[in-house]
């Protein structure tokens, strides 16, 4: 019986260990040893894969049960069975037989729609019996230096009238391009294509399917690894851990109003794709939402709420809020504005998200403007220039038409656009009126100033004219909300991600007085934990906007602006004195610092200072607020709050989670939903449900 039981238990074990998934690494070459960057490595039976780099190279997860299916554009398909091998190199062989032609391009041909009279083509036995290598070093050879009309040695001049629909499905080095998308492949420049491959609409069909019903061409680049979806950045986020109070008792960050992080990530979780974890500032997901805090009743711009509560995702700590809430003025109640709208209308703009979707959400602010509002509009692409210059919002047919006819084309001339922006916007400078410039843009600066470091100096200097700065984002695919974000923090202003028709409604009607009207500039905020009741604290979120404790008292340090009827929420989790924690690791008693605490104070949790400056002002004023060591029951908008810090945290893997779920969040989130009478809690409440079924 017991060696019964031992074979038993070591067959289990071997199913276990078989069943195991382990890494599998190697390379995809051609036949002449090349690399083929863009291939696709497949799990059989799966839709679980991945691709090689530049090199070749590629790894991936199986089992030793699993096939992996190579493949690449214009060779014979491969498949191996991982068995016991932990690394597997697969040569491709040319698929000869399905070659039509090899298409090379005549220098500074701009749009690949028309080339009659501009094709060569080299057969595909020719391109069998060279090398890779060697045959791309000679296309670009010839392309840079042959006429294309002059003929080429051992290649002929073919009729270029293939049946090819007016969208073809375009394939960049291994990768198929969306729709939406080919205009921007039809602009790639000339010097980076090696060579391409044409399909005509049944060949194409019948290679690659349905998709390619319209034809297909087949782009290789000198680089190889050209990519349009991949090229969103984002800046770096490290999460905020614990801080002893005995150690560190200040807590000193800027406000955030900014929104766009919730609506880009709402854009991923629709669209189906990988949330970058950099993606995901819970600050900005937290303040989408509009929490009911009181309006200010005294001298200052703005009301200040704080509660305490037991941590809803930890039975062991407390959660704090901290509130703010601008005081709201109607529209006809605002100032004058001198408004510069400051529109990208580079190539990268064309798709439907972009430049349409834009000019679309800018006639809903033209149609609040009152006849003391002015509008300018400065477009830029490859250079910057004037449309409209600064115009009555009296004339909103005028405005509109331009907009009307602004079209996408040329590259991104970022720096010098915003320099002429500015001057347009300075010497239209209204004293007793709202001066802002609001660039709409999908932040991919190619032209002149770009990098963030040159973006930052130069808004740094723009801001000290008093001029304000809003941003807006649009599109996907190379978004760059590290640029926009730097844009807005350094300009004095706000950023925004709008994907929709319902977003742009948002920011520019609902939102309209906030958006554009900053009622309190440089606003800080400085907890003081108190060390008889908090043993830790962490701030969740704003990683991005902490500040040095000395930087409170400064005046000549940036912050966050506030604007007219804006909520800001802060959210700290604490450690109660007495607690044992498994996020604090013991440290060393100190020989020359011995902390004194003041037991004078030993019913207050904590005090948090504000600073803030007005509109037009240098001096900032400073108010404070205390908080007694008092739990309340947590209520619908801090249960909320909470659901979408949660959220949050679990998008970006964090590891204060505290093993919580998605039902978790949606339960919480259920708990704090309130009246919601615009419906943006219940979107937020579908948004969870779908990101659990992906």
């Amino acid at each position: 019986m017991k060696t019964l039981f031992n074979m038993f238990l070591i067959l289990v074990i071997s199913i276990q260990v078989q069943a195991q998934e382990r890494k599998i690494v190697g390379t995809v070459t051609d036949e002449s040893g090349l690399p083929l960057p863009g291939a696709s490595i497949m799990i059989k039976g799966t839709n679980k894969g991945t691709q090689t780099d530049f090199d070749g190279l590629y790894e991936i997860k199986a089992k030793d049960t699993d096939v992996l299916v190579f493949s690449f554009v214009g060779y014979v398909t491969e498949e191996r069975k991982v068995g016991k091998l932990y690394t597997i190199l697969v040569t491709l062989k040319a698929d000869v037989s399905k070659l039509e032609e090899v298409v090379v391009v005549g220098y500074g041909i701009k749009n690949r729609r028309s080339l009659t009279n501009s094709v060569t083509t080299v057969t595909a036995s020719q391109l069998k019996r060279q090398k890779r290598k060697a045959y791309h070093n000679q296309l670009a050879y010839q392309i840079q230096s042959v006429p294309v009309q002059g003929g080429l040695t051992g290649v002929q001049m073919v009729n270029s009238n293939t049946n090819l629909n007016k969208t073809p499905l375009y394939i960049v080095d291994g990768i198929p391009i969306k729709k939406e998308h080919n205009h921007i492949i039809e602009n790639l420049p000339i010097n980076d294509i090696d060579s391409e491959v044409k399909y005509d609409n049944a060949e194409a069909k019948k290679k690659f399917g349905k998709i390619a019903k319209g034809g297909c061409i087949v782009i290789t680049t000198h680089q190889g690894n050209y990519r349009i979806e991949n090229s969103e950045s984002y800046a770096a986020i490290i999460e905020n851990a614990f801080e002893r109070t005995l150690l560190a008792p200040l807590s000193t960050f800027s406000i955030d109003v900014d929104k766009s992080s919730y609506s880009n990530i709402r854009r991923m979780i629709n669209n189906g794709m990988t949330i970058n974890p950099d993606a995901v500032k819970i600050e900005e997901m937290i303040n989408y939402f509009n929490y009911n805090y009181p309006q200010p009743t005294g001298e200052h711009p703005f009301s200040i709420t704080t509660e305490v509560v037991k941590t809803p995702w930890h039975n062991k700590t407390k959660l704090v809020r901290i509130g703010l809430q601008g005081k709201t003025f109607l529209n006809e109640e605002l100032p004058a504005s001198s408004l510069t709208f400051l529109i990208d209308v580079s190539g990268s703009m064309a798709d439907q998200n972009k430049l349409p979707l834009l000019k679309q959400a800018f006639k809903l602010l033209v149609n609040q403007l009152r006849e003391k509002d002015k509008v300018s509009i400065v477009v830029y692409a490859g250079a910057a220039g004037v449309v409209l210059e600064p115009t009555s919002g009296k004339y909103k047919e005028k405005i509109v038409e331009a907009l009307d006819h602004l079209q996408s084309g040329g590259s991104t001339a970022g720096g010098a656009a915003i320099e002429l922006a500015y001057k347009l916007a300075e010497k239209n400078f209204n004293k007793n009126g709202n001066n802002r410039v609001i660039l709409a843009t999908d932040g991919d600066f190619n032209v002149g100033t770009s990098s963030d470091n040159a973006m930052k100096r130069l808004i740094e200097e723009k801001r000290k004219s008093g001029v304000f700065l809003s941003v807006l984002g649009f599109g996907y695919g190379n978004y760059k909300d590290s640029k926009l974000e730097i844009l807005a923090d350094k300009g004095n202003g706000n950023h925004a991600y709008i994907d929709n028709m319902q977003e742009a409604q948002k920011v520019f009607g609902k939102e309209f007085g906030g958006t554009l009207f900053t009622i309190a500039k440089d606003v800080k905020i400085q907890i003081e934990f108190n060390p008889n009741k908090v043993q830790a604290y962490r701030l969740i979120g704003y990683e991005n906007r902490l500040l040095n404790d000395e930087d409170f008292i400064d005046d000549t340090k940036d912050a966050g602006e506030l604007g007219s009827g804006h909520t800001v929420t802060a959210l700290y989790e604490v450690i109660p004195v007495g607690v044992k924690s498994d996020y604090l690791k013991d440290v060393s008693d100190l020989k020359y610092t011995k902390s004194q605490i003041d037991s004078n104070f030993s019913n207050e949790l904590f005090t948090v200072k504000f600073r803030y400056k007005k509109p037009s002002e240098d001096k900032s004023i400073e108010m404070f607020h205390i908080q007694k060591d008092e739990i309340t029951l947590s209520h619908s908008d801090l249960n909320f709050a909470s659901a979408v810090a949660l959220f949050g945290m679990q998008l970006r893997q964090s590891k204060y989670c505290n093993d919580t779920t998605i039902d978790d969040v949606i339960a919480l989130a259920n708990m704090g939903r309130g009246e919601d009478k615009d419906g943006y809690r219940a979107e937020f409440i579908r948004l969870v449900q779908s990101y659990q079924n992906l």
